[in-house]
């Protein structure tokens, strides 16, 4: 887990390398998961369901590692998280995910989540990999990604 400093906005600066064109195994990772509404997928209430779920992790003295809050968009009004805990938290839905999982980062502005989703998908099949699911991990918050100066997605495909 990268931890914040005294710098940090609220946000870690994210270091890409370590999901970049990687196959990564999950075995019962730990996350905790709520919904979002959106309006043809923009986020309605992602900051107030961030802030409702980080105050749980920090009420059950429990970590985040590596920082990872997995989108899954299910529809044009919807959207599923899953922020990763290392333990199970009280009051919250508790998941786990288990699997191979091959992650790619992309950056740029948010409007490109099409172009890169498409281009995930030509790297899977150039692959030979079936995704059974694909989420999305938004690494920074806009305002920490306009202080890095980096915004940068990671998809990330269960395989």
């Amino acid at each position: 887990m990268t931890a914040k400093n005294e710098n940090t906005e609220c946000c870690p600066e994210f270091i890409p390398e370590p999901w970049d064109d990687k196959m990564i195994e999950w075995e019962n990772k730990k996350f905790i998961k709520d919904h979002v509404c959106t309006l043809f997928y923009m986020p309605i209430n992602f900051g107030s369901k961030m802030k409702k779920l980080s105050a749980m992790v920090e009420n059950a003295k429990a970590e985040v590692p590596d920082w990872i809050c997995l989108s899954d968009h299910t529809s044009k009004w919807n959207m599923d998280i899953y922020l990763a805990v290392d333990k199970d938290v009280p009051n919250a839905e508790n998941v786990s995910l288990s699997g191979k999982m091959y992650s790619k980062v992309y950056e740029g502005p948010f409007k490109d989540t099409g172009k890169w989703h498409k281009d995930f998908a030509e790297i899977l099949k150039s692959k030979n990999l079936t995704a059974q699911k694909i989420y999305m991990w938004y690494t920074t918050c806009p305002k920490c990604a306009k202080k890095y100066g980096k915004n940068y997605t990671v998809f990330m495909a269960k395989v």
